[in-house]
């Protein structure tokens, strides 16, 4: 497995200042009846129920699916996040297609529990899955579970403290509308991070990580979760998902200040992180 060869975390850190010649991405897809699923052209409003499905399907065995696409790297990438986030107790956190619960645990752990997590996820499964780690651990306080929809938020402008997402942004429709539903639900002076796959700037990296990609992920996705075809969907949104320098430039469109973002393994992920002023 090619992740196990390389770095976990890149010291690279790219600041986007507001001067930053930005890349030409239209606000939202709208202009378009079709959108991307994978590979695929679909409908957009056929596209979130497509994803569903998919996270319907391996939402059993979703963590242990991204240990094997990772190589256990991914606990490492979301335990960067969390420090790069430095939570503080009393922090309202809004954590977006965290059903499982993974980024949620991980920050009531850093605030010794005095803090409170809202997981929103569109998949009742996936929240499903999460509410039973929850109870397994004895978390039974500081967490809300919600079912709803990135790109329309239900909750009140200006009321969390933090807004995460950890290998949800790509897989939704209309990236620059949930971006600004982000900064809408963030506090004054609230942080954005996002943690992504992104794009793999080492040619030898780059070759070897295809193969897995393409060739091998798909298969052992097939034995372990009896779903080749949610895994092969689910390499390529990884590959339609912009470049660190674009979405970077997507956070400052939505309104974002102070933009910055750290590559991970060699560019396999990105953490991106920006602040509502």
């Amino acid at each position: 497995m090619p992740l196990a060869l390389c770095s976990y975390f890149d010291e690279t850190e790219a600041f986007v200042s507001l001067n930053a010649v930005w890349f030409s991405m239209a606000p939202s897809d709208n202009s378009s009846d079709s959108t991307h699923f994978g590979y695929k052209q679909v409908s957009r409003k056929d596209k979130a129920g497509m994803v569903r499905g998919v996270f319907d399907s391996v939402a059993d065995r979703y963590d242990l699916m991204n240990d094997l696409m990772s190589a256990g790297v991914h606990r490492l990438w979301k335990s960067s996040m969390i420090d790069w986030l430095m939570p503080q107790k009393g922090q309202h956190l809004l954590d977006v297609a965290g059903g499982t619960g993974d980024i949620a645990f991980r920050f009531l752990d850093r605030v010794k529990g005095d803090g409170l997590v809202t997981v929103l996820d569109i998949n009742h499964a996936m929240l499903s899955v999460g509410q039973d780690r929850a109870l397994d651990q004895g978390r039974l306080e500081g967490l809300e579970w919600v079912n709803g929809d990135a790109q329309s938020l239900p909750l009140p402008d200006k009321t969390v403290d933090a807004y995460t997402i950890a290998f949800g942004i790509r897989n939704v429709t209309d990236i620059p509308l949930a971006l600004r539903e982000a900064r809408r639900v963030l506090k004054p002076g609230g942080r954005f991070l996002c943690l992504e796959f992104s794009t793999v700037s080492a040619p030898v990296l780059k070759d070897i990580y295809d193969f897995y990609s393409f060739k091998l992920l798909p298969e052992i996705g097939g034995l372990v979760a009896k779903d080749k075809d949610s895994y092969k969907y689910l390499v390529e949104s990884i590959r339609h998902f912009p470049d660190a320098d674009t979405f970077a430039s997507m956070l400052t469109e939505a309104g974002f200040h102070q933009v910055k973002y750290r590559k991970l393994s060699g560019g396999i992920a990105a953490l991106h992180s920006g602040w509502r002023l």
